[in-house]
C-alpha cells in the first residue's frame, strides 16, 4: 500500500507536469507488485524541448519541497527521461518512444489510479 508521502510527492509532480502541458499523464500504483516504488508516473511531451522542460519543472518543484532524487537518466537525448525519487518514478517520453516502450502494457499488473484517488 502506498504511503502518504509518496501520494503527496506524486501530486506535486503531476502539478509540475501539468504546468508544462504534459500529455496523457498516467499514474500506476505498483506498491502491491514491486519493491521499486509506490507509483510510476508516465507522461509525454510533443518535442525534445518540452520533454526537458517538463523534467526541469518536476525537478525544481520536488527539490523545493525537499524531495531527493537519484541521478537523472536520458536528459540529453530527451526521448525518455527517468526521474527516480525512490517512492515515485517519473517517466517522461516523446510520443514515439512512449508508444514503442509502452510501459502501461508492461506494468499492467499495477493499478491505474487517478489524481482524485491520490487526494483521498
Amino acid at each position: 500500500m502506498a504511503n502518504e508521502t509518496s501520494k503527496k510527492m506524486a501530486l506535486a509532480a503531476i502539478d509540475a507536469m501539468q504546468d508544462k502541458k504534459a500529455e496523457n499523464i498516467q499514474i500506476i500504483d505498483i506498491s502491491e507488485i514491486s519493491p521499486l516504488a509506490d507509483y510510476f508516473l508516465i507522461a509525454n511531451g510533443t518535442n525534445r524541448n518540452q520533454v526537458q522542460a517538463i523534467a526541469d519543472n518536476v525537478e525544481e518543484l520536488l527539490g523545493r519541497l525537499g524531495y531527493e532524487r537519484r541521478p537523472v537518466e536520458g536528459y540529453d537525448s530527451a526521448n525518455w527521461i527517468l526521474l527516480d525519487y525512490k517512492d515515485i518514478i517519473i517517466h517522461i517520453f516523446d510520443q514515439e518512444s512512449r508508444n514503442y516502450y509502452d510501459l502501461e502494457r508492461i506494468w499492467r499488473d499495477g493499478k491505474v489510479v487517478t489524481e482524485e484517488d491520490l487526494k483521498r
